[in-house]
C-alpha cells in the first residue's frame, strides 16, 4: 500500500536570468580590473600641449624622460646621459622593433631632449614619439 502526500511535488527548476545578472556583473568586474591594469613606464613631468596628438599603442615600448633640472630616466629609473646609448643597444638587440617614447618637460631645457634624442637615433630605433597633452579631443580645454 503506497501512502501519497497531500501537498503537491515540485519538481527543480533552472531559472537563467539570475544566471544572465552573474554573468554580466563578472564581464563588468573583469573589464574594469583589465582597464585598470594599465602600467605607466614614463616618469611624471609636465607636458607640452599640442592640438594634433592622437593616442598610440602602448605595447612593446621603452619610455624616456627628461625633467625641469635636466634628470634623465629610463622607464622611471635615473640614468645618466652616457648609459642611455648602451641600454638602448641592449634594447634593440632584442626587440628591435620597439617604439621610444620621449617625454620632455614643458620647461626642459631644449638642449637636454636634443641630447636625448641623439643618443636613440644612434642606437639604431626609428620609431619615435614625443608625448604630449592632446588638446585635440573633444572638451578638452588648456591646461589639462
Amino acid at each position: 500500500m503506497t501512502v501519497t502526500s497531500p501537498i503537491p511535488k515540485k519538481h527543480a527548476r533552472i531559472e537563467i536570468i539570475p544566471l544572465i545578472d552573474i554573468m554580466f556583473f563578472l564581464l563588468a568586474s573583469f573589464m574594469m580590473v583589465s582597464l585598470s591594469q594599465v602600467s605607466m613606464k614614463g616618469w611624471k613631468v609636465d607636458l607640452p600641449d599640442g592640438k594634433s596628438g592622437e593616442v598610440q599603442n602602448k605595447k612593446d615600448y621603452v619610455s624616456l624622460s627628461v625633467d625641469k633640472e635636466g634628470t634623465y630616466y629610463f622607464d622611471k629609473e635615473i640614468i645618466q646621459l652616457e648609459a642611455i646609448l648602451p641600454k638602448l643597444q641592449q634594447v634593440y638587440r632584442t626587440n628591435p622593433e620597439a617604439k621610444i617614447f620621449i617625454r620632455g618637460d614643458r620647461e626642459a631645457v631644449h638642449g637636454n631632449v636634443t641630447r636625448m634624442l641623439d643618443q636613440i637615433r644612434s642606437s639604431g630605433f626609428t620609431k619615435l614619439s614625443f608625448e604630449i597633452k592632446s588638446r585635440a579631443g573633444a572638451g578638452v580645454g588648456p591646461g589639462r
